[in-house]
């Protein structure tokens, strides 16, 4: 992080605390006000947004472990649209977003797969994806896609930032805890109803939103809740994508219009082409459907029994569209023309003219002849989630309690169709990198379809299953009020499996040699959404008929299971004590775990799935130590150590790979089941001062010691038999064969992490007349990370992947009892990926809400208001010492969204 901005962040910092400053002081230097009448405004005002950061704030400051807290007002009144939109407004927590809606959290710098997610006490996973490429379309990982469940389900979310020995193992960023609602929470009979409707700026449909909750309790003795949310909403992100950067020699029949010195680099190889760019648009049509069911009985007075069952289905069906230049060989400016079919013909590739920057990347180029290409996706994905959990809870004494839970949840996300159909084209360009964005200038009418040729159609499809059975029982004997003895064991077996199916290159064969018809006639429309250019498409049903193709697949490819059978348990004292005559309390534990893999899958032997397995087993004890010091009443010390893992993703132990041999030299590529868990010692220091109905300070230090990251790795001239593979699964190949080239994962990277949190949050009581019902919450996180990464194939030393260094939110509102509002801003810095790096951005949110009745609620929600852009930028070293910074790759927009509604309480 460079000074200037640790400057400027730190006078940010300065401005937050003078302006919370005089309330904090206030409330502690002014005495206590009397007491005002029943019908003043203040005694009726904690309602709504308030009481939530007040009953959070309780739940934070009560805790023995680092955590934040988010609470619901009332039943299906969640503060936001989207739980990761939630959690995006606590200290530490950046997320990103899909189709302008939040999708994954990243918690202190570290990425969404070091994030664990519990839902009613147990872990979940559940994935969708993206339908970029660039942001991980088809992942396969330990994170959690918050865009599967409405926030309209949920009464709690926590984010425990501190690890404890209680808590299961792994998530070494922080454990998210979501909680649905519970009939015992509420007395007598109560019910609520939301209703919403909505559009977006960019596809201008109606999006309607719904959710009901009923819930019964009868005395406190049986207890039945339910609840349903739902949606459906279009979303359309468009912009402007470019790929493969490389260097490229061209011949002399390219270049005879540029000058001699830019004809000599080219020729040379010297400068940085892209291979293509592409103007795209990602429409989806989503449906969510959430329902949740909880039985509470109490048959006795010291034995309560929860049944919590839950599910969610979530569908998208999703078209990419692209215009697109793209060579068949080479870049698009100097790739030669293919001779596709007697149907069109294009001449070599001319450039015109070119600008390069100083790392002699290409910005600018005015070509003829050259290749276009327009890809027409389209995809259905289907993500279901079920889970059921029986929970107890036995006051067998006033000393001894006893715990714990049984459960089972799946979740299945399936991809059966992600088809491409290609057309090709030539023509004259102009592209221009110049400015912020990429634009294209097209010399060529790219509405008319006698300009296009059919190139060839691919055909897939994509299986994911996650399966989840956990039981855990514990027990906690009181001695006194002092000392309280934890203990407990838990079992946690887990499977992901899948595989992939497609069909590629269905007629391009016969289209290119020309005995195939790849006229167009009958099968296109104008595509007119992009704001820059309107182009063809095929209408898939029509060009699938005018060449009687059917859709097959052949047989499953890449297929895998993974399956982690975890025992563990734990010890653990919570206590209280003095020091300095000042109360402190927290807690002091050991927890144990020992890990049984199985990886199975196949390898790709002779074009041929062969099936293989491996095993490993790993086990460990992790220490974990929280205190809290009271070092006043409204001022408190928290501090925590303690070791703690993350299993690997999913993909790096995937058995799967292939065995090739030419001749004598073999080569093997697999992943890899004997990975080791990453394993880290944290650290937590941090203040917290409390003041009024919801006001807070606190300001926090962390710091994190990583060890055993995982980096791809190649090695030579190694024994078949240290590749763990079985033999036999090539004819000749043993134990002693030397294989010239091993690539698989391995841990062989460390990473250091420290980091700054800063929190405030308070009513501006101190202000007079109306503008004491306002109030503000602000957070700023700095951060700071060391690692090796491999950047364009080599070490080099960066951030951690997926880290922002700076993350910061603020939140003005303005709470009556008859109506109030918010506006909310979010700011994260940018941050590397394995290919690139994201730009820094910043969303803009509001609020509104009008009581019509002290039942009816009248609501006004908008998210995006700025309309940001997403921003990717990446790199290419061109061989000659040079590397191309901060090149643009893709840029979007999704549009801004408003909803307005109701929400009805009984």
């Amino acid at each position: 992080m460079s000074r200037t901005k640790i400057a400027l962040l730190a006078g940010a910092a300065q401005l937050v605390m003078a302006t919370f400053a005089p309330a904090a002081f206030a409330r502690v230097e002014d005495p206590a006000p009397a007491a005002e009448p029943a019908d003043s405004v203040d005694a009726v005002v904690v309602t709504g947004f308030r009481k939530s950061l007040g009953a959070a704030r309780e739940a934070k400051r009560s805790s023995a472990i680092v955590t934040d807290v988010i609470v619901a007002e009332d039943m299906a009144k969640f503060p936001d649209l989207n739980l990761a939109e939630s959690l995006q407004r606590l200290p530490g927590v950046a997320i990103n977003r899909e189709g302008g809606e939040g999708r994954r959290v990243s918690l202190r710098g570290l990425g969404p797969d070091f994030t664990r997610v519990q839902l009613n006490g147990m872990e979940v996973l559940g994935n969708v994806d993206s339908p970029m490429d660039s942001r991980g379309q088809t992942s396969r990982d330990r994170a959690f896609d918050f865009n599967i469940f409405a926030s309209d389900l949920f009464s709690k979310v926590d984010v425990r930032k501190s690890f404890s020995a209680e808590q299961d193992e792994g998530g070494m960023a922080g454990t998210v805890g979501l909680y649905t609602a519970k009939p015992f929470d509420y007395s007598g009979t109560k019910a609520a109803l939301s209703m919403q409707g909505g559009t977006n700026s960019a596809t201008k449909d109606f999006q309607p939103r719904g959710a009901a909750m009923i819930s019964k309790n009868w005395d406190d003795k049986f207890g039945a809740l339910f609840s349903v949310a739902y949606s459906k909403r279009k979303t359309e992100e468009q912009g402007y994508n470019t790929y493969g950067a490389g260097t490229q020699k061209a011949v002399a029949a390219n270049v005879v219009k540029l000058s001699a010195a830019d004809a000599a680099k080219a020729t040379n190889g010297e400068l940085i082409f892209q291979r293509g760019n592409r103007l795209s648009v990602w429409d989806s049509n989503q449906e969510r459907l959430g329902l949740t069911a909880a039985l509470q009985w109490r048959p006795v007075e010291n034995v309560t029994l929860t049944l919590d069952a839950l599910h969610g289905k979530f569908t998208n069906d999703r078209s990419e569209l692209h215009l697109a230049t793209r060579a068949s060989v080479g870049s698009t400016i100097l790739g030669a023309a293919t001779p596709h079919s007697g149907n069109l013909v294009s001449a070599p590739p001319v450039l015109n003219a070119i600008e390069y920057d100083k790392y002699n990347s290409i910005v600018y180029a005015d070509v003829d002849n050259t290749v276009f290409a327009t890809e027409t996706r389209r995809q259905e994905t289907k993500n279901t989630f079920d889970q059921l959990v029986l929970t107890g809870e036995w006051k067998v004494t006033d000393k001894l309690t006893i715990d714990g839970h049984i459960g089972r949840e799946k979740s299945d996300y399936d991809i059966p169709i992600s088809d491409k159909f290609y057309t090709e084209a030539f023509g004259g360009l102009i592209t221009d990198y110049r400015g912020d964005t990429g634009k294209n200038t097209y010399k060529w009418d790219t509405t008319d379809a006698n300009n296009y040729r059919a190139h060839e159609i691919d055909f897939s499809a994509t299986y994911q299953t996650t399966e989840l059975n956990n039981a855990e029982l514990n027990g906690a004997y009181a001695f006194n009020d002092d000392f309280t003895l934890k203990g407990g064991v838990s079992y946690r077996g887990f499977e992901n499996s899948g595989f992939t199916q497609a069909n590629d290159d269905v007629n391009k064969t016969a289209w290119e040699k020309g005995t195939l018809d790849d006229r167009l006639d009958g099968v296109t429309k104008v595509f007119s959404q992009h704001h820059d250019q309107s182009w063809i498409i095929v209408d898939w049903d029509k060009a699938l008929s005018k060449w009687g193709v059917t859709r097959t697949l052949l047989a499953p490819k890449g297929i895998y299971a993974v399956k982690e059978d975890t025992n563990a348990g734990y010890l653990q004292l919570d206590w209280k004590t003095e020091f300095l005559g000042r109360p402190l309390r927290g807690n002091t534990g050991l927890r144990a775990y020992e890990t049984e893999l199985k990886s199975s899958g196949v390898m790709s032997v002779k074009g041929v799935n062969t099936p293989t397995e491996a095993k490993k087993k790993y086990s460990g004890v992790l220490p974990a130590l929280n205190a809290v010091l009271e070092v006043s009443d409204q001022f408190q010390i928290r501090m925590a150590a303690a070791k703690n893992i993350n299993r690997p993703a999913l993909g790096a132990y995937a058995m799967n790979g292939s065995i090739s041999v030419d001749g004598s030299t073999v080569t093997v590529s697999t992943g890899n089941p004997n990975l080791d868990p990453y394993k880290s010692n944290e650290f937590d220091l941090s203040a917290e001062w409390y003041f009024g109905s919801v006001g807070m300070l606190t300001a926090g230090v962390f710091h994190k010691d990583i060890d055993g990251l995982v980096s791809s790795q190649t090695t030579t001239n190694v024994t078949y038999a240290s590749t763990g593979l079985a033999e036999g699964l090539y004819p000749g190949v043993t134990g002693s064969t030397i294989v010239a080239s091993y690539t698989r994962q391995v841990n062989n990277t460390s990473a250091k992490l420290t980091g700054l949190e800063l929190s405030a949050q308070s009513d501006f009581f101190f202000l007079p007349g109306v503008l004491k019902h306002m109030g503000a919450v602000a957070n700023l996180t700095l951060i700071d990370s060391s690692t090796t990464n491999l950047v364009n194939g080599k070490p080099q030393k960066t951030d951690i992947f997926g880290l922002s260094d700076v993350n910061a939110n603020a939140t003005l509102y303005y709470e009556t009892a008859k109506w109030g509002g918010r506006v909310s801003a979010n700011y994260r810095s940018d941050y590397l990926i394995d290919s690139g790096a994201f730009n820094a951005t910043t969303y803009v949110d509001a609020a509104a809400f009008y009581q019509l009745t002290p039942s009816i609620r009248l609501s006004l929600d908008a998210i995006n208001l700025t309309n940001e852009r997403e921003e990717q930028v990446n790199s290419f070293n061109n061989g000659f010492g040079q590397t191309g910074a901060r090149r643009l790759w893709n840029f979007t927009t999704s549009g801004r969204t408003v909803f307005v509604g109701a929400n009805i309480q009984f």
